[in-house]
């Protein structure tokens, strides 16, 4: 394989207290959830659940706004893809609660 047929990416993951950024090469062609499987993410965070994470690219979450799923979105040359926690609390239910208390 040569150099012109590998594009640079990189899969990136956080937490409160960690994250990680994974530049990699990979094939022409390779879907985002194919470049998470191949950066070994992983191994270093293993409560990620590639087949329910959910990901996107530079903050487009993958699966809306037309663009295609994970395993359908075909990465380009420097395209990140990230990881995203699942969320703890609905963020409207916290700017509810928030515009509660200013009340009182």
């Amino acid at each position: 394989m040569t150099d012109a047929e590998l594009i640079t990416v990189e899969v990136a993951y956080a937490l409160p207290h960690r994250q990680q950024l994974i530049e990699l090469e990979v094939p022409q062609g390779t879907t985002a959830f194919e470049a998470v499987q191949q950066s070994g993410i992983v191994g270093q965070f293993p409560d990620i659940d590639l087949e329910t994470a959910k990901m996107g690219i530079f903050g487009q979450a993958l699966g809306t706004k037309g663009l295609k799923l994970p395993k359908e979105h075909v990465l380009e040359m420097k395209d990140r893809v990230e990881i995203y926690r699942p969320l703890i609390v609905d963020p409207k239910e916290v700017r509810k609660r928030r515009a509660e208390k200013a009340r009182q």
